[in-house]
């Protein structure tokens, strides 16, 4: 036996004897009592039997298929392996999800602390966990205890913040998305101006700056008669953040069987399949967060509002923020505001903004666990009969041939003749809200006759050809969201589509065609035909380049690299949009763009992304994979164009592209990819599961691991792994197997 300190102990304590081997083992073991998160003999006991119940194999790529005796058990297991894998991700999404980001940033995460606080208050998490049924409580103990029995053993892990986890915070981060938190519209400006220094305001004019990034995901589904087996298909593409989930397996005794991609600190899979359905969750823009504006007075040092022609007292909560500063912290004590409608966020033309949402809830949680529990269309239905899940839309697939998509889940019913895109009224019960929609009045498509589904976060209005629902037969708040070139893209690949194989539909994923250059170049085209000659002398060669482009990207392509420079300069003409709803409408803003912007413009645009390339890598005539580059620093942050990297052929969807690969310069003249396609999943649902994945990179957080990087080249070119579902597979090409501890 050799110890990390390289000593042969049998030979060693032969020589020295009984008592000197005693004392090298407590020196050796000191830092571990000293350092480990302290634990009472009960808990560690508990600890130790969960470790032994549960099995983990970790395959050849790295991903953790966990096997546990029961369901707590598994997740007990999992939230080991995501400790193990990344702490510093888990960490983070607790310091978001808590309002403790300034304990760490200091003041920079000041405003986002106190909305995060105000929006979800920890007292009510805890009681939901109090009055939890017992056995959705063994699953928030075990997920708990897995992480704390990791920090147990692991002593060198240094928490910035949280040197203990308890069941409850699984309550505060119920849902998986990237954009978890709905704010109704407002934005973070708003309440730091309205909580920032000066005190609370009575109303300061505060105009909203919807964010008008190119976010989103894509959604497929594939129903037998379109698929070349007979089987349902499902395809599962989230872009976002990369790194931003992990690739596991969850196996139980009890029943469970579920394979996909679980966010960093949660214990359910978030987008993923079991043996008999697969869902795939897109963010929705449907309006389920809405603005009250409240009319407020002050009397004898009490903030009022009006309701129904009385004055009703506002409420308060003291919030406590530490602020790092340096080595040193501080508190500041912020008093929140809140009226019935929810917590006052902001103020705009003299009325305070209250919220209302559903951020946060037992039954979010709850329903987020049961759809990885259910084996039919029925069962998946009743788990999301709860109507807890406030920002997701959902594409389904399954081995009975089902294809079915939901636009939002959580929908409450609402005045349809009020726009709700805006503030509503706050003085008035006639904007209160009157229940929910139960879960087959919402947006939906179940088994069209067209075969296929697609979401791009885009309108459900086209998501299946003509069998998508009708628009005329909802309220404008289910779905006020507009459509973009993704989509367009996705339908025309789809509409046509039989015999799919599961590579073709990867394929077809994959597929570069940058959909809004067919818009945009023709205009900048005919803008070029009636430029004076001095300006076609200059432009001919791009736009000879341009005209003979295929419109596919490609990392041998300078057509690419020039289109990409001059479609964003193009992209930021686009007017701003008077709400968040309103951005969606890419395909319709790039259209009314277009009409009024002048061929001057347009050819003044290809004159500067023509000088920008020049100046930046001293000829335009760049291919676009010498532009732009996957790179995984060590660090996660420092970029470098001396140390290796990839060449990439894709670019981001704001184009039209259905995989998306956003990059920017890192100080650095190169651009590195940061976000986009992150897990994604290929799945076919026959008597045996066939499914394919990748994920950006590699499944391992450690730089010196074969699995940091082992799936870059696949994750570039589109080329995707074989799932290893069944025990025996995984067996078969197992790298480590161990209890939890060992």
């Amino acid at each position: 036996m050799v110890s990390k300190y390289g000593f042969h102990f049998k030979l060693f304590t032969k020589t020295v004897g009984i008592a000197l081997k005693q004392l090298i083992y407590a020196l050796i073991f000191l830092p571990l009592t000293i350092s480990a998160q302290k634990v009472s003999p009960k808990e560690l006991a508990r600890y130790e039997t969960e470790a032994k119940a549960v099995t983990i194999i970790r395959d050849n790529w790295g991903v953790p298929h966990i096997y546990g005796k029961t369901d707590a058990n598994a997740v007990f297991g999992l939230m080991y392996a995501q400790c193990e894998d990344n702490f510093k991700g888990i960490e983070q999404n607790y310091l978001y999800q808590l309002g403790k980001l300034s304990e760490v940033d200091g003041e920079k995460g000041l405003y986002s602390d106190v909305q995060l606080q105000m929006i979800a208050d920890t007292a009510d998490a805890i009681k939901d966990y109090r009055n939890a049924s017992p056995g959705f409580k063994k699953l928030m103990n075990a997920f708990a205890d897995g992480v704390n029995y990791f920090l147990y053993r692991h002593p060198e892990v240094k928490p910035l913040v949280f040197q203990r986890f308890e069941p409850w915070f699984a309550l505060m981060f119920t849902d998986g998305s990237v954009s978890a938190t709905v704010t109704g519209g407002l934005n973070l400006n708003e309440t730091q101006a309205f909580y920032g220094p000066g005190g609370e305001k009575l109303g300061a004019v505060q105009k909203p700056n919807p964010d008008e990034r190119e976010i989103g995901s894509n959604g497929f589904a594939i129903a037998p008669s379109r698929s070349a087996s007979g089987h349902a298909m499902l395809y599962i593409n989230p872009h976002v953040p990369f790194y931003f989930r992990s690739e596991v397996q969850l196996v139980s005794d009890e029943g469970l069987d579920v394979y996909g991609a679980v966010t960093w600190g949660q214990f359910f899979v978030y987008q993923g399949f079991n043996k008999h359905c697969g869902w795939m969750h897109t963010s929705s823009s449907a309006d389920v967060g809405d603005l009250y504006a409240e009319k407020i007075v002050k009397k004898d040092g009490q903030w009022f509002y009006e309701y129904n022609g009385a004055l009703k007292p506002v409420t308060s909560r003291k919030l406590i923020l530490k602020i790092k500063n340096g080595d040193q912290s501080s508190e500041k004590l912020i008093t929140g505001y809140y009226t019935h409608h929810g917590p006052v966020l902001g103020s705009r033309d003299g009325k305070w903004l209250a919220l209302k949402a559903n951020n946060r809830s037992y039954k979010a949680l709850l329903e987020s666990w049961l759809i990885t529990r259910a084996n039919t269309f029925a069962e998946y239905k009743k788990a999301m009969g709860l109507l807890s899940n406030g920002t997701n839309n959902t594409v389904y697939a399954d081995d009975q041939g089902n294809i079915a998509f939901w636009y939002g889940n959580f929908m409450p019913k609402r005045d349809p003749k009020l726009d709700w895109t805006m503030p509503v009224d706050g003085s008035t019960a006639a904007t209160e809200w009157q229940g929910l929609h139960p879960l087959d009045e919402i947006v939906h498509v179940y088994n069209p006759a067209t075969g296929f589904i697609e979401n791009c976060n885009s309108t459900p209005f086209t998501s299946s050809g003509k069998n998508s629902p009708d628009k005329n037969k909802y309220p404008a708040y289910m779905a006020p969201d507009g459509q973009n070139f993704r989509a367009v893209n996705a339908i025309k690949l789809l509409s046509n589509a039989r015999n799919l194989t599961l590579d073709q539909l990867i394929a077809k994923g994959y597929d570069h065609y940058l959909a809004a250059f067919d818009v945009l170049l023709p205009k900048l085209f005919k803008a070029f035909d009636a430029a004076p000659d001095s300006l076609k002398n200059k432009l001919s060669e791009p736009l000879a380049i341009l005209k003979a482009w295929d419109k596919r990207s490609a990392a041998n392509s300078v057509a690419t690299s020039l289109a990409v420079e001059w479609g964003a300069l193009m992209m930021r003409q686009l007017p701003s949009p008077k709400t968040e709803e309103a951005a969606t409408y890419q395909t319709e803003r790039v259209e009314t763009m277009l009409q009024s912007i002048g061929n001057g413009k347009l050819i003044a645009l290809l004159v500067k992304a023509v000088n920008n390339l020049d100046q930046q890598y001293g000829t335009w005539k760049m291919s676009w994979g010498d532009i732009n580059r996957y790179q995984r620093p060590a660090d996660g942050k420092t970029y470098s164009d001396s140390e290796p990297s990839l060449p990439v052929g894709l670019t981001s969807s704001m184009f039209g592209q259905l995989p998306s690969f956003v990059s920017r310069t890192m100080n650095t003249k190169k651009r590195y990819g940061y976000s986009g396609n992150s897990f994604i999943a290929a799945v076919e649902f026959g008597t045996r599961i066939k499914a394919k994945t990748i994920i950006t990179g590699g499944e391992s957080f450690d730089p010196a691991s074969k699995n940091y990087t082992d799936q870059a080249g696949m994750y570039i070119d589109g080329k995707f792994k074989d799932v290893l579902f069944y025990k025996a597979d995984v067996l078969k090409h197992a790298a480590r197997t161990y209890h939890p501890g060992n």
